[in-house]
């Protein structure tokens, strides 16, 4: 399960590198592409940053039709949360900001297949399956009062995946 969450967040990582590569933060002093997989970020207290794409994995299954195969295909649940503040200082060009952050997500998600690959070594190895994911639901605009009237949205789409083991 891990090759997988890995394969997707380096997929639409390298993506958005290509798609904006403006889009970066600055985490730990280091510029990356903005884009964070919750999992792997170290905890803090500190509020999100604007204008990243933050990943958060859910439930997991068999996937549907596939519940009597040895090895069956699975199904994973991720959320892609993120906001915006604006770029302007009065704030007043939010929605254009948030749209624009729409449009890199939907960029980056497609197409919605990666190859799999063991991420734990270098170079990382292909493990001769793919991940796959179904297409964006786009959630409603959320206002955030603090910090300074943001705008957000949680995009979820099901990533789908074989298992590197047989299942008993």
């Amino acid at each position: 399960m891990q090759f997988a969450k890995d394969s997707f967040y380096i997929a639409l990582r390298d993506r958005l590198a290509v798609v904006n590569p403006a889009r970066t933060v600055v985490v730990n002093g280091a510029t990356r592409p903005a884009i964070l997989n919750f999992e792997n970020e170290v905890q803090t207290d500190t509020a999100l940053l604007p204008d990243a794409f933050y990943l958060s994995w859910g439930a997991v299954a068999v996937a549907k039709g596939w519940e009597s195969a040895t090895r069956p295909m699975m199904a994973m649940e991720c959320k892609i949360s993120y906001g915006t503040q604006g770029s302007a200082e009065a704030g007043n060009d939010r929605g254009r900001t948030l749209a624009a952050l729409d449009m890199e997500l939907l960029c980056i998600c497609s197409p919605a297949q990666t190859i799999k690959k063991d991420w734990t070594q270098v170079p990382s190895q292909s493990l001769g399956t793919n991940v796959a994911w179904s297409g964006l639901h786009m959630g409603e605009v959320g206002v955030l009062v603090l910090p300074a009237w943001s705008l957000s949205r949680v995009a979820q789409l099901t990533v789908f995946f074989f298992p590197e083991v047989d299942l008993p």
